[in-house]
């Protein structure tokens, strides 16, 4: 990001220069003795720190320096090597006050190296940086969401008219720093009836050769920051700040509540809420395409899956938010849709589609069990009904995740062609895209789901790592055991009791479309982790996650046990939702287990056990038949964990 410095310099050097100086060229100028260009040079550099200064919020920078850690040498090393560089920290101290007391105070400080004949020595940490500011705090900073916390207590160091926030997994680039100054005139134009508040920037993602992974998700977001950005912010009206790196009107922003919203849960996603504020308060969202800055994404699935859990999260968060209330009244009709469908609508069509699923197999489950229907199969304008056919078959494109990729072919076939499009939208599929994109329609569904009913929204670091691993049995199973093997055994007992007893005709093309789809969808839920993760079918490896599971499965919970450590305390923490949940989510997880009973009911109406009686007496009977044999099982289990931990 210090190409921005050097940017500015060079333009400055270009503008302040004389033809001969010109002709000499800016490299030339540093290493000619004269005085005159010894001045130019030290006049071009002062304006740019006029102009450009660069903040690094980086919290635990007092703690790590304290401890002598090698992350405090190494952000020394980086202000020592760009001495314009300004380091903001949070110093936690003892104060004395008065003779015996002893208080915790907290400083917002903000450092630069010292420069100084003696910098080059090796010395101790403490001596090598030199505060510029320190402001007291009435108290610990960080009270609500880590992220947001942090930039609002550095954002009080910076200057200038234009901010712009850079996240630490972003590069950039020289050519696109030369460009900085004409975006920044972007503030003066008029768009529409104001000017901008926000200018959004297109992103370049740079870690799609990694995986194949790297690569689908690579395309997905490139396709979002071009395509996708470009028609919010026009014609629709409707884009907001989705991440780094947008420019701020900084004193637009400082008095209107900052660029970060930090409340507990209901701010996860801080970003989009900094959107939401400034179009609330009567800013502008522009998209600019001329300008771009480099970005790495997550590689691997458990990384990936951990970010789409925290944005479904965020998504829930803001669909229960007051900022997405006030939007949705104050905007017109057509501008509301538009902003319910590129925000929250999305996730909640997601969870439409994952819900039409169960809906469609519970609902032909009863039919069969019931006797329906073989009834309905009899009658004449039910037998050639193609119309009924095609629309059920339809939504198998819906499920396979071909629409998904839909963005992703206009966007590369705009900048590359069509043909280019084309053979890549082959290739992804060959590398099965449409697995990884199905497999994350749950993961959408599930935590976006959870969000609403339980609420507890939560931070999922996802280490940004470069490096493609093997994730252990344990892990992946810890990760995606709720969310999508324990609903893809679900859907599978659904497809095969429905084969069993179903009386449509098991030939026909619409039962091929949807049974298909399907299980599809079952499949990719159960075995998606183990097809992506490097490495899953070597025998050591299989070896090792086996032993590894063992002594998971095996270990006793308790205080001060890890989920890592522990099946206990893993499963404590995933119930951990349903201790703290309202009336409303208890009453909708009743309504919602109350599916399993429609099993019953076939037992009752399929199996001879009834013996062709249908009173209200035989479903009694077989209820309490399925309490007897569901305690049975708890006490077979219950004997066997005692067994195993004793």
């Amino acid at each position: 990001m210090m190409y921005y410095r050097k940017a500015l310099v060079l333009e400055a050097f270009l503008d302040m220069a004389k033809h001969e100086d010109l002709m000499e060229g800016y490299k030339a100028a540093g290493t000619i003795s004269d005085e005159e260009w010894k001045s130019l040079i030290a006049q071009c550099e002062a304006l740019a720190d006029m102009k450009f200064a660069y903040v690094v919020s980086c919290q635990q920078y007092g703690n790590d320096k304290r401890s002598a850690l090698s992350n405090a040498q190494d952000i020394l090393q980086l202000m020592r090597t760009y001495p314009s560089l300004r380091v903001a920290y949070i110093d936690v101290v003892e104060d004395r006050v008065g003779e015996k007391q002893i208080e915790t105070a907290y400083y917002s400080t903000l450092v630069k190296v010292a420069l100084n004949k003696d910098s080059e020595s090796a010395g101790p940490v403490q001596n090598l940086d030199q505060v510029i500011y320190r402001i007291k705090l009435p108290g610990p900073a960080i009270l609500g969401e880590g992220k947001p916390e942090n930039q609002n207590h550095a954002i009080i160091f910076t200057r200038g008219e234009g901010l712009q926030t850079i996240d630490m997994n972003q590069d950039n680039y020289m050519e696109e720093a030369l460009k900085m100054r004409n975006l920044l005139q972007e503030f003066l134009t008029e768009d529409g009836i104001r000017q901008p508040s926000i200018l959004g920037v297109r992103e370049h993602i740079f870690t799609g050769s990694v995986s194949s992974l790297a690569w689908f998700m690579s395309n997905q977001e490139h396709s979002f920051v071009t395509i996708g950005q470009r028609l919010l912010a026009n014609p629709l009206k409707v884009r907001f700040h989705y991440g780094h790196p947008d420019v701020f009107d900084r004193l637009f922003h400082l008095t209107r509540g900052g660029v970060s919203k930090a409340s507990r849960s209901i701010n996860l996603s801080e970003d989009i809420f900094a959107g939401f504020n400034s179009t609330l308060r009567g800013g502008n969202v522009t998209h600019h395409e001329y300008v771009q800055v480099g970005k790495g994404r997550d590689v691997g699935l458990n990384q990936i899956s951990k970010f789409e859990a925290k944005v479904a999260n965020g998504n829930g968060e803001q669909t229960l938010s007051r900022d997405i209330y006030r939007l949705g009244h104050r905007f017109d009709f057509f501008r509301m849709l538009s902003c319910y469908f590129t925000t929250v609508g999305f996730y909640f069509s997601t969870l439409l589609t994952v819900f039409t699923v169960y809906v469609f197999l519970y609902g032909r489950l009863y039919l069969a069990l019931s006797g329906l229907e073989e009834g309905l199969a009899t009658q004449r304008k039910f037998r050639h009904n193609h119309a009924l056919q095609v629309a059920l078959a339809s939504q198998s494109l819906v499920q396979l995740g071909f629409l998904m990729a839909l963005p992703m072919m206009m966007e590369i076939g705009l900048e590359k062609g069509f043909g280019k499009a084309l053979s890549e939208f082959i290739m992804m599929n060959l590398q099965l895209a449409s697995v990884f994109f199905t497999f994350s329609l749950g993961t959408k569904t599930h935590y976006y789901g959870r969000m609403l009913l339980h609420g507890g929204a939560q931070y999922r670091s996802t280490g940004r790592g470069f490096v493609v691993f093997h994730a252990k049995f344990a892990e992946n199973y810890r990760l995606y055991s709720r969310s999508h093997f324990v609903k893809g055994i679900e859907l599978m007992t659904l497809l095969i009791v429905y084969q069993l007893f179903g009386q449509t005709s098991h030939s026909t093309i619409a039962y091929i479309f949807v049974t298909s789809s399907m299980w599809f969808l079952v499949l990719t839920w159960l075995f998606a982790p183990f097809l992506f993760n490097p490495s899953g079918f070597e025998w050591a490896k299989i070896l090792d996650d086996w032993s590894d599971w063992n002594k998971w499965i095996s270990n006793r919970g308790g205080i001060g046990v890890s989920p890592e450590k522990s099946w206990e305390s893993w499963w404590e923490i995933e119930q951990e939702h349903l201790k703290h949940t309202g009336t409303i989510g208890i009453i909708f997880e009743i309504i919602l287990s109350l599916r399993f009973f429609i099993y019953q009911y076939g037992l009752v109406y399929q199996l001879t056990i009834a013996k062709n009686n249908k009173s209200i007496v035989v479903c009694e009977q077989c209820f309490d038949f399925d309490c007897a044999r569901w305690l049975g099982g708890s006490l077979t289990f219950f004997n066997f964990v005692t067994s195993r931990f004793t």
